[in-house]
C-alpha cells in the first residue's frame, strides 16, 4: 500500500498489531532459544531500540520470564561521529545489571549497514564482558557494510539504499508503525 505523505511517498509495512505480532515473535524466538530466559538481560539501543526492548521485557513477563532491561548510547562511539555531527547528542546509558554470565540481547528497531550495531557492541564492552551477546531487531532491511547478523527478526524487507525504513510511535503501542520513505535528499 502506498499512500501520499506531504509530497513523499510512503509504504506502510506493518501496522500497529503487525508490530505486536513481530515483537510478539521475537520475545517466542527468545524463550525458544533460552528456555526460562534466566540468565538473559535486554538492552536497548537509544532511542528507537529502547522503546522497542521495554515492550519485549514487557511481552516476556507476561510469558512468565522476567528480564532485565537497559539502555546504551552509542552518540560516542559511531564511526561518524564527526562528520557532519558538530555536536552529538548524548544520551545516557543504564544498565542496572552486571554482564558477565549472563546474555545481552541488544535491540534495535532497524537493522541496516550494521554501524549502530558495531558501536553498540564497542559501547557495551567498555561496561564488561557478557557470557554472550546476540542482536533483536524489528526490520531488518539488508545493506550490510559490516558482517553482523541478527539471532533474532520481526520481519525482513527487501529495500534499496534509496529509501529508509522508519518505526513511527515506538513508545505508544497503538500507534506504532513501520513504513517505508523515498530517503531525503541531503
Amino acid at each position: 500500500m502506498t499512500t501520499a505523505v506531504g509530497t513523499e511517498a510512503e509504504r506502510k509495512l506493518l501496522d500497529p498489531p503487525g508490530v505486536e505480532r513481530a515483537l510478539e515473535s521475537l520475545a517466542s524466538s527468545l524463550v525458544s532459544r533460552h528456555g526460562g530466559a534466566s540468565s538473559l538481560a535486554l538492552v536497548g539501543i537509544r532511542t528507537g531500540g529502547y522503546d522497542l526492548a521495554e515492550r519485549l521485557a514487557s511481552i516476556l513477563a507476561r510469558e512468565g520470564a522476567s528480564v532485565p532491561l537497559g539502555a546504551i548510547d552509542i552518540a560516542l562511539y559511531r564511526d561518524d561521529v564527526f562528520e557532519g555531527l558538530p555536536r552529538p547528542a548524548v544520551g545516557s546509558t543504564e544498565l542496572p545489571f552486571s554482564l558477565p554470565g549472563r546474555v545481552v540481547v541488544l535491540v534495535d528497531d532497524v537493522l541496516y549497514t550494521g554501524r549502530t550495531v558495531r558501536a553498540a557492541l564497542d559501547a557495551l564492552i567498555d561496561y564488561g564482558r557478557p557470557r554472550a551477546v546476540e542482536l533483536a531487531v524489528l526490520v531488518d532491511r539488508g545493506h550490510r557494510e559490516l558482517p553482523i547478523q541478527p539471532d533474532h527478526v520481526g520481519l525482513r524487507v527487501e529495500t534499496t539504499r534509496q529509501e529508509q525504513v522508519e518505526v513511527l510511535g515506538a513508545r505508544v503501542p497503538a500507534a506504532t508503525r513501520v513504513v517505508v520513505r523515498a530517503r531525503s535528499p541531503r
